[in-house]
């Protein structure tokens, strides 16, 4: 371990090793909780590829374990350190490095929040879809490493839609570049969407070149009350089975929307049990008429009351309030956050599932998501400190998963597994499909130096 720190002080700048233990602290964990964390030997600020590189061939000469970090924002607990490792963070590269209009791509640094990319490339006309509700705080380098979504997915795809091509640092410091910018291309293994969704445990990216769209209009809005989650579950399978594809179409329970309602005054009556948020980018009288028929679709399906915001303002509001209720859940206990993702005629069976676990383990869980592609993320808010109480709400977490299993879903639909789901990995590809996972990372990181304990 001397060595090789001694090794990355040779190698690296002045200023981009940290050792400081104080200083190193806030590089243990990302943001989910309840997941074990070691402590580093060293923190490498990265600011280039060849910073990276020189990292990384010293990691490999000496086996030392190598954890990749962006802002650690992530609810999987795939950015904690290890003891003993080197946290490679990328937060300093942060350049958007170019936005090519003609051919509709930008190259970016992995450093750049997920928000300032989608401000700089609008400020030329175009449009970066993948839209996380941590947006102004997730990274792109993030983004892609657990294939992230957001609330337009539903319309527009993932992240790993927009990979063109990466630029990527394997464990070994060479530097290999997937992908192209042509429109099409399949020379060769796509080695690109092999990365994206990895979680740092195959390569750590350095680079990425992204697909964009035109601009997108400014979307009509609409919020919609239920009497039950139920109900309101089942209109989304109305929404989804119909001709419109909404631009945005999210679900919050009434745990959820009371949450909101405390922290931004939202103004929801307290009968409520749960809200439907839609949005249509069509544009002009095409998006007036689509939001008009998901409202018909809704008020059809049992909806209370369905409002279209009056203003921009109101819109922004009620998206805000959605992307902010992981933060209003942390105010009231400690959290675990689910990533169930089921077909989507199979919501209202998700919903009635949640809430009987709640109820059998006697905590509370609160369910938002993506209702419009199926992911939900329902959490558990309990208290941190009562041993009998965490033990309930790890049980509930565990037999969430194993609903969305049994629904025909899947256990993370865009959070990944980090370390917050490796035990039921297996139970959801099977025996043959984890042994490829394993050939796969063996034949990358032979040492097995990349972010170990991750994934499986």
């Amino acid at each position: 371990m001397s060595a090789a720190l001694a090794e990355l002080k040779d190698r690296l700048p002045e200023g981009s090793i940290v050792t400081d233990p104080a200083l190193m602290e806030s590089y243990r964990t990302d943001r989910a909780m309840f997941c074990e964390a070691g402590v580093p030997l060293v923190v490498v600020r990265a600011r280039s590829t060849a910073e990276v590189s020189a990292t990384m061939e010293v990691a490999s000469k000496h086996g030392v374990p190598v954890v990749p970090q962006g802002a650690r924002s992530g609810l999987s607990g795939a950015a904690n350190a290890i003891d003993g490792c080197i946290v490679i963070s990328l937060e300093a590269m942060d350049e958007v490095v170019r936005i090519d209009t003609a051919n509709r791509y930008v190259v970016t640094q992995p450093g750049v929040f997920n928000a300032v990319l989608a401000r700089a490339v609008a400020a030329e006309g175009l449009f970066y879809p993948p839209d996380p509700s941590s947006k102004e705080f997730c990274t792109i380098g993030g983004n892609l490493a657990t294939n992230s979504g957001g609330l337009c997915c539903v319309k527009y795809g993932v992240t790993t839609d927009y990979v063109l091509g990466l630029e990527v640092v394997l464990a070994s410091g060479e530097v290999v570049r997937t992908g192209r910018t042509t429109v099409k291309g399949v020379a060769g293994y796509d080695l690109a969407r092999l990365f994206v969704g990895s979680e740092g445990t195959l390569g750590i990216i350095t680079e990425a070149t992204l697909r964009l769209r035109s601009a997108a209009q400014r979307p009509k809005t609409l919020a919609a009350t239920f009497a039950s989650a139920g109900d309101a579950a089942q209109a989304v399978t109305s929404v989804v089975t119909s001709t419109i594809v909404p631009s945005l179409l999210e679900f919050m329970d009434r745990t959820s929307v009371r949450a909101v309602n405390e922290t931004f005054k939202l103004g929801f009556d307290d009968d409520v049990e749960a809200v439907i948020l839609a949005q249509s980018d069509a544009g002009g009288t095409a998006g007036e008429a689509e939001i008009a028929e998901i409202s018909a679709i809704l008020s059809s399906a049992g909806a209370i009351e369905v409002v279209v915001a009056e203003s921009d303002q109101e819109a922004d509001a009620l998206l805000a309030a959605r992307r902010e209720v992981l933060t209003a859940w942390e105010t009231m206990g400690t959290t675990m956050i689910d990533d169930v993702c089921v077909p989507r005629d199979r919501l209202a069976d998700l919903v009635a599932g949640i809430e009987q676990i709640a109820a059998d383990n006697a905590v509370m869980i609160g369910v938002v998501g993506h209702a419009g592609d199926g992911n939900f993320h329902p959490t558990v808010v309990f208290d941190g400190q009562d041993a009998d109480e965490c033990k309930r709400a790890h049980r509930a977490f565990d037999e969430v998963m194993h609903l969305g299993l049994d629904l025909g879903g899947t256990i993370t639909g865009e959070h990944g597994i980090g370390l917050l789901k490796t035990e039921l990995l297996q139970a959801e590809i099977g025996d043959l499909s984890l042994r490829l996972h394993r050939d796969i990372k063996a034949a990358l990181d032979p040492a097995g130096i990349l972010n170990p304990g991750k994934v499986f």
